[in-house]
């Protein structure tokens, strides 16, 4: 745990009493504040007054003690309007912070050169954050791995010289940290996604960008270059005085971190050097991955880890729970879970690096649906629909084969069988469902874990090697 000193011997108000909320209050008070914990959920109350804090509905008090007022990232800020916490707390001069300000506060306080990478962007920041620690762990560091990726920050062990934080942030929690500044910070891409909770692309990408705009003095902004966005990001980045490392999977850079096939390059005043080969590595397959591989290696290299160790911990990534990853072979027929491709452009990751795809895909649709994938649709030979998107998606997969399996019980049953009876050399049943999860699975990793269960159950699927 980091115990959080900078509100010591103040009161902070601390509403969301989930994972990181929890974490927080555990933290505050082991800096010396006083918390008072609120949610609206009973439940959640009982467990942290439990755990011995003060609790109060914070409609009933008063605002005028308190020092900050902690959010979970999962309330909204400003869109699509803000919480009434969020409005209270506005009305009392109160900031408004949460987890990551917090950790940010106790870096610059005990140890500000400690290594601190922030990673974030649309798609990719999961698998990016994993490989970022892996490679420093290979390197021989000391690695704490948390934020958005699982463990809440303020439960990892606290920054010092020789430890390395590395954190994924969504952009609920980058909005929450306004004074954000890692040592090295990843915007791997912005496309459109969660625009019900920022209102707008710009707003989202906006808020994505004060990742790598706060990276502090002497430290590299790394940023995917692939997309309008990003690229606009990057050039005010730079313009503002902080050193930018240029990533890109689409085209030659003349300064900065691209693929090349199967190859990372580095390319600088006009020079090129080879950094890594990311071919035949199953962990880091398809464009995607070289866009993360590339960015976890150019973060890599700006904390002083050597070419050798980079390309063997690279080779030994083991990839990333939920983001395709080979569950095993049956015969012919691999069993590929992606349960993390919550949305189209995920989804387009996963398609694209297969042929003879037999997909499962559905749930709680984002805006747009499937329609931007028209472009991979020759590589299904069948699509298993489930969920509340299953009508939606059967229309605008009109021509290609499809069954409304309606749950992923029956699509595993369905595509195992129809893939293993195909004849094809390299059949792939998919599960990159382009959805969220919440119509039937509480989050995407219990489905991809009903994935996984379903495929061992068929019997004689052997692990991949």
């Amino acid at each position: 745990m980091i115990p959080v000193t900078s509100f010591a011997g103040q009161t902070v108000a601390v509403f969301g009493l989930g994972g990181s909320g929890l974490a927080s209050c555990h933290a505050l008070k082991a800096g010396g504040a006083e918390v008072i914990a609120s949610d609206d959920d009973a439940g959640k109350l009982a467990e942290a007054a439990k755990a011995g804090f003060v609790t109060a509905d914070l409609r009933t008090v008063s605002w005028s003690h308190f020092a900050a007022l902690v959010l979970t990232p999962g309330v909204p800020l400003t869109h699509p309007v803000p919480h009434w916490t969020v409005l209270a707390a506005r009305q009392a001069g109160v900031p408004v912070i949460g987890d990551i300000e917090l950790f940010c506060r106790e870096r610059r306080r005990h140890a500000p050169s400690a290594p601190f990478v922030a990673i974030t962007g649309t798609n990719g920041k999961s698998t990016t954050t994993a490989l970022v620690a892996h490679l420093m762990r290979v390197a021989g560091h000391d690695v704490q791995m948390g934020g958005n990726i699982g463990t809440a920050i303020l439960s990892l062990e606290p920054p010092r010289l020789g430890r390395v934080h590395v954190v994924e942030m969504s952009s609920y929690q980058i909005d929450l940290a306004p004074s954000l500044d890692p040592l090295v910070g990843i915007l791997l891409n912005v496309s459109e996604d969660h625009l019900d909770r920022h209102g707008s692309i710009d707003h989202y990408a906006a808020v994505k960008e004060r990742l790598v705009a706060g990276v502090q003095r002497g430290g590299t902004a790394i940023v995917g270059v692939d997309d309008r966005w990003c690229q606009a990001a990057a050039d005010r980045v730079e313009h503002a005085g902080t050193r930018v490392v240029r990533i890109s999977v689409k085209r030659p850079l003349a300064d900065g971190v691209y693929a090349d096939h199967e190859t990372l390059v580095r390319a600088s005043g006009g020079a090129r050097s080879d950094i890594a080969r990311i071919g035949g590595i199953g962990s880091l397959r398809g464009l995607h991955n070289a866009q993360n591989a590339a960015c976890a290696a150019a973060a890599a290299l700006a904390l002083g880890v050597s070419f050798d160790v980079l390309q063997e911990g690279l080779r030994s990534f083991p990839g990333l729970a939920h983001r395709m990853e080979q569950i095993g072979r049956k015969g012919h027929v691999l069993f590929i879970n992606d349960s993390k491709g919550t949305n189209a452009d995920a989804a387009a990751r996963a398609l694209s690096s297969f042929n003879d795809i037999f997909w499962i895909a559905g749930g709680k649709p984002k805006t747009g649906g499937i329609e931007s994938l028209r472009e991979y649709f020759p590589r299904i030979r069948k699509a298993y629909l489930i969920g509340e998107a299953a009508d939606d998606f059967a229309h605008t997969l009109g021509g290609v084969p499809h069954d409304i399996a309606g749950t992923l019980d029956a699509a595993v049953a369905q595509a195992a069988r129809d893939a293993a009876a195909s004849g094809l050399a390299q059949p792939i049943v998919l599960l990159s469902p382009a959805c969220a999860s919440f119509d039937q699975y509480r989050n995407f990793e219990i489905r991809g874990q009903h994935f996984r269960e379903l495929v061992l159950a068929l019997g004689s699927v052997e692990p991949v090697v």
